[in-house]
């Protein structure tokens, strides 16, 4: 499906390069013929016909460029696809309702899309967080307000790297599943399910 997609947007893109260059290349001929036939009494006269002839070419030459760019910068590529597979949520600490989350993310179309918040029934409160090293051993966590899901790429959530600060609702137990949505800004939102482990299972 994806080849068949590019295949057409290759098709399209060359039609619409061949149409703008066929303009181009009679809007011209029409200046060239313009200026060799004119008999008018003045230069002004001129000067007006040669413009309204220049016009439609420097319009398709805008065009043409205006293609170029949005076929370079991916536009014309397939959107985004993502998968999200089944998470983990840590088990709370005894008498703490703060715990984190982790998500493998699989995007195997061909553009890049984010991640920029994510829910639960089951939580109150749901923080998207990086990991950074600082120093020798040392870890910085910071909030984020979205997460890049290159295309053709996976994202693994991980406790040094990407995770979810999740503030649970109510007391959970080992095995119990959790339901997430996942918002993406492309792809919208990503229904999904996590189990409660043991931290460092």
């Amino acid at each position: 499906m994806n080849d068949l997609v590019r295949t057409v947007n290759r098709s399209v893109g060359r039609k619409v390069r061949r149409t703008v260059r066929r303009t181009v290349g009679r809007a011209a001929a029409r200046t060239v013929k313009a200026a060799a036939e004119f008999r008018g009494p003045g230069r002004r006269s001129l000067r007006d016909g040669l413009l309204a002839t220049l016009v439609p070419v420097t319009a398709c030459m805008a065009m043409l460029v205006a293609l170029t760019a949005w076929t370079k910068a991916g536009a014309a590529g397939t959107p985004a696809r993502i998968d999200v597979g089944v998470g983990q949520v840590f088990l709370p600490y005894a008498g703490r309702e703060r715990t984190a989350a982790f998500f493998r993310i699989a995007n195997t179309g061909g553009s890049d899309d984010q991640l920029v918040s994510v829910t639960s029934p089951a939580a109150d409160e749901i923080m998207l967080n990086r990991h950074e090293r600082v120093g020798e051993g040392g870890d910085a966590m910071r909030a984020v307000p979205s997460a890049n899901i290159p295309a053709g790429s996976v994202v693994h959530m991980t406790p040094s790297t990407l995770d979810l600060m999740v503030r649970v609702k109510t007391r959970r137990q080992v095995g119990d599943a959790v339901p997430f949505v996942l918002h993406f800004r492309r792809s919208g939102p990503v229904a999904a399910v996590a189990f409660v482990v043991r931290p460092g299972s």
